[in-house]
């Protein structure tokens, strides 16, 4: 049997879209964050997929730290209530944070795929050959 050759597609276009890393067409997730276990349009098993917390860390970084100065300077310069935070703060911070994950975690999956990643594994140093010892 013959294997077919796959076009090599780019991690950030078919991660952001949510689409399979290896043909583009089947869907990548089952729910919000819920990976498939494979492709539904070319079987490619999703097993070698572990974006551990990789979008959470993203989403902290660059997203959620800008959202919560908005709610201390907020705070700070105005001296806001409760009910201030929960009509500003909160949609903000929800709105900031969580619609990025799944395209964040589609192109971490995308990633590990296009590049071969797998997990970390120390190497062994070859053991010497011992020569026989003429006498």
């Amino acid at each position: 049997m013959a294997t077919r050759d796959w076009p090599k597609l780019s991690p950030f276009k078919t991660g952001l879209r949510g689409r399979c890393p290896r043909c583009g067409e089947g869907k990548l997730f089952d729910g919000f964050l819920t990976l498939k276990p494979r492709c539904e349009a070319c079987g490619l098993d999703y097993g070698f997929a572990d974006p551990a917390d990789g979008p959470a860390f993203f989403v902290m970084m660059f997203v959620c730290i800008p959202a919560l100065s908005f709610a201390l300077w907020l705070e700070l310069a105005y001296e806001a209530s409760v009910w201030v935070h929960l009509v500003t703060t909160l949609p903000i911070v929800l709105l900031t944070c969580i619609p990025p994950l799944r395209p964040l975690k589609g192109w971490l999956v995308a990633s590990q795929f296009f590049f071969k990643a797998e997990e970390g594994r120390l190497a062994v140093a070859p053991r010497p050959v011992e020569l026989p010892v003429r006498r």
